[in-house]
Parts: C-alpha cells; structure tokens; sequence
C-alpha cells in the first residue's frame, strides 16, 4: 500500500504496541508515531515501537494537543513520502480494528479525491452514552446547517490525500477541534467524503480517550458558537429596531396601517445587516472572496429573507398573532435556512 500510517498518541500502554505490530504485520511500508508528550514512564512502548524498521518516531516535548500531532505528522510525511497518495490516521488505544485501517488505506488509494472516514454505528448498548449523544448531536448540525452529509463526526480512522494533507496545515485547531475543522474544510476545499463502515469497538468504556467533553466541546462548535453569537447580536439590534420603528410609525404615520410593518421591517433589517455582514465575513466565515462578490451575495439573500420575515409576519397577523410576537418564530426557522446559504453558498470560499 502506498498509504502511510499515523498514530499520535498520550501516555500509551500495551495497547499501542499490539496497534503498531498489526500495522507492520497488514504491509504499512511507513508508519509514523508522534509522541504528544507524554509522560516518562509511557515513552517505553514508543521506544519498543521503533525497533520495527517501518516505524519513525516524532516526539513534541509537551502535550500540543491531537491536531498539533496530526499536522507534525503531515509536515513530516509531505517532505518524504513522495511516492504515497496520502495518510491514514487512527487511535493508538487498540480500538480501530486492523483490518478497517486497511480498507481505509485502500479506499484512499481508489478515492483520493475524497476524504476517507471510517464510520462506525452507534446502535447497541456498549455504546457509551457521551459518544452516542455527541455523535448525533454533531451529525445534525453538520447535516441540517452545514450541508455535510457524515455518519460519524468523531472518528480518527481517516485517509487524508496528500493534497489535502497541504491545505490542512492551514486550517485552525490543535487539539480535537482540529478533526472537526477538517470536516467544515472539506466544502470548502471541493474534497468529497467517501465513508467506510467500520467495527465499533470501546475498550474499558473508552477509559483512554483524552477528550476533555466540556472544553472540547465548546472548540469543536466554536464556528457554530461564533455564528449564534454574531447572529444573536444582529437579532437584537433587528428585534429592537423594529419595535422602536412600529411605535414611531405607529404614531407618526398610523394611516399607512399595515405598510408600516413593512418599513419597520425594511429599515431594521437594512441596520441589522450590515452588522451581521461584517462580522460573519471576516469573524464567523472568513471569506476570502472580495467583498463585492460577497455584499452582492450576501444582500440578495437578505432581500429574500426580509421579504420572507415580513410576509409571515403579515400572515400571522391576519390570524391575530401579533406582530412583535409572531416575528420571534419566523426569525428563529428563517435563521436555521440563512446559516446553511451563507456558509454554502455566500461565504463559500
């Protein structure tokens, strides 16, 4: 196979060594481990792991985290591994069976525009219960507002193209938010995903994993977080301006009845966007398109929307919902549609 393995690994045990003797056994020319920094008394299992001639040995001197190791690991495969399509990357805790790191690596040499995940079920009751809700949790959002149809977000059986190893080097994250900013790239990127099932298996209730669930949490969905809070701020702004807006046109043009809803919404949304515009360009997004194409983009789906909000809001009033109230549930769906068009589509690049 010209597929490279990689392993990082902390503080390993017995287990990692049984995980590079499989690798060496199954025909991996080159297998690389990183060493994260651990502790003294776990560095024998990597110094008993080089004696295998396939094996080379990447230390960091302090824990950098998991995508730290997996961009070492990279750098030093893109500067020898000329002849390799890519990486397959795996846990060192022995629960990624030999066999599926060998699918992987071979789905890799047949898919290497894609992105190789191998997905494992979640169904059964060995499945610890953080890893099930986490996992379904992260597959919806990246299902319903991002556009990336995966199985398994949490994976780290993964064939990664040479190609693809070069543009994320530059991608944000060093420690588990890494594995899921390499998901949200691979739109981005035009790099497919190509998913292989493989065995679920969790040793002593995935005891050895070093997935910190409130810290990791909150870096995985930082993209997410960054966007409620930049369209939390907007909403606010919108919300409040809106109201202050019916009021004064309610006193100053009461005639106008209904199109007053209209105005509000209009001069509101025009302040409101503005905001939002700059923030989720260059904060949430990061767009590298210029702003022209973008602002050309990005207004034409705010006509949409305010056209949208305001209509709904009329609807809902000939029922007797009143304005300011029936305008909270049409902002929160029209929300959820307007996070996936302008990731997909404003802001793609």
């Amino acid at each position: 196979m010209k597929v490279t393995a990689v392993v990082p690994s902390l503080n390993p045990d017995e287990k990692f060594l049984k995980v590079v003797k499989g690798l060496v056994e199954a025909g991996f020319e080159s297998v690389l481990l990183v060493d994260d920094g651990s502790r003294a008394e776990n560095k024998i299992w990597f110094e008993r792991a080089v004696e295998y001639p396939q094996c080379t040995l990447l230390v960091h001197e302090v824990n950098r985290g998991k995508g730290r190791a997996l961009k070492t690991a990279m750098e030093h495969f893109l500067s020898r591994n000329s002849d390799h399509v890519g990486i397959v990357t795996l846990d060192g805790d022995g629960q990624h069976a030999i066999p599926d790191v060998v699918n992987c690596a071979k789905a890799l040499e047949e898919h290497a525009d894609s992105l190789v995940l191998g997905v494992r079920s979640f169904q059964g009751e060995q499945i610890p219960a953080r890893s099930r809700i986490g996992n379904g949790i992260t597959v919806g959002v990246f299902r319903h507002l991002c556009g990336i149809p995966v199985t398994d977000t949490q994976t780290g059986l993964r064939g990664i193209s040479r190609s693809f190893c070069k543009y994320l080097l530059s991608v944000k994250g060093e420690r588990f938010e890494f594995e899921t900013n390499m998901l949200l790239e691979t739109r981005r990127a035009n790099m497919k995903i190509h998913e292989v099932p493989i065995q679920t298996v969790y040793l002593e209730e995935n005891k050895s994993s070093h997935f910190r669930p409130f810290h990791d949490s909150v870096a995985i969905y930082w993209l997410i977080v960054k966007y409620l809070s930049s369209s939390l701020l907007s909403f606010v702004i919108d919300w409040g301006l809106c109201w202050f807006l019916l009021w004064l046109f309610g006193r100053v043009t009461p005639a106008f009845g209904d199109i007053n809803i209209y105005l509000a919404t209009a001069g509101a949304r025009i302040a409101s966007s503005l905001f939002n515009f700059f923030m989720n360009r260059t904060v949430v997004f990061r767009s590298r398109d210029g702003v022209g194409k973008t602002a050309l983009r990005y207004y034409s789906l705010c006509v949409i929307q305010m056209l949208c909000s305001a209509g709904l809001v009329h609807l809902l009033t000939w029922i007797g919902c009143p304005a300011m109230v029936g305008k909270i549930p049409v902002d929160i769906l029209l929300f959820f549609i307007s996070f996936r068009v302008q990731r997909t589509w404003v802001f793609r690049k």
